[in-house]
């Protein structure tokens, strides 16, 4: 493995246990569909990670299913925002330390309110970023939950 990332460094130094699983990056796509097809696991298990603004929180974070579609008003709700959208592009790396298609939810610059899809607590296990492309984690919802001090909430439509 090349590099650690923050995000590996964060869960080995809280004894989380984890896998991760090295894919081929296809630049053209870096979709969580296309990662979840590489990587031959079901897309539903492959969460990616959405950074957004509200109305009232600067930035926060939703983690839902790769094939998925994001409810803003369920996420606004349950974030106490009156609306929410996402953040431009060109500024995810400045607010998380990640590029696109390799944002994780664990280890961002600052901690963000981070929800987490509620159907992610009847897997045994998830995938997420492991915080660059090319490289995913493996572990329990209720870790990953812990480790981003986030909350399980319906975040889909």
């Amino acid at each position: 493995m090349s590099q650690k990332t923050n995000a590996i460094r964060l869960l080995d130094t809280a004894k989380i246990d984890y896998t991760l699983r090295e894919y081929t990056v296809d630049e053209q796509d870096v979709s969580a569909e296309h990662v979840a097809l590489s990587m031959g696991i079901d897309p539903d298990r492959l969460y990616k990670t959405l950074v957004l603004k509200g109305t009232k929180d600067p930035y926060l974070v939703a983690v839902i299913p790769g094939n998925s579609h994001l409810d803003f008003k369920k996420l606004a709700k349950a974030s106490g925002n009156k609306n929410c959208e996402m953040i431009p592009m060109k500024d995810l790396q400045q607010v998380t330390g990640y590029i696109r298609g390799g944002c994780s939810p664990i280890g961002m610059k600052k901690d963000f309110p981070t929800f987490i899809e509620e159907a992610a607590q009847l897997e045994e296990a998830i995938s997420i970023s492991a915080g660059k492309r090319g490289l995913q984690i493996i572990l329990q919802p209720t870790d990953l939950a812990t480790m981003a001090h986030a909350t399980f909430v319906d975040l889909i439509g």
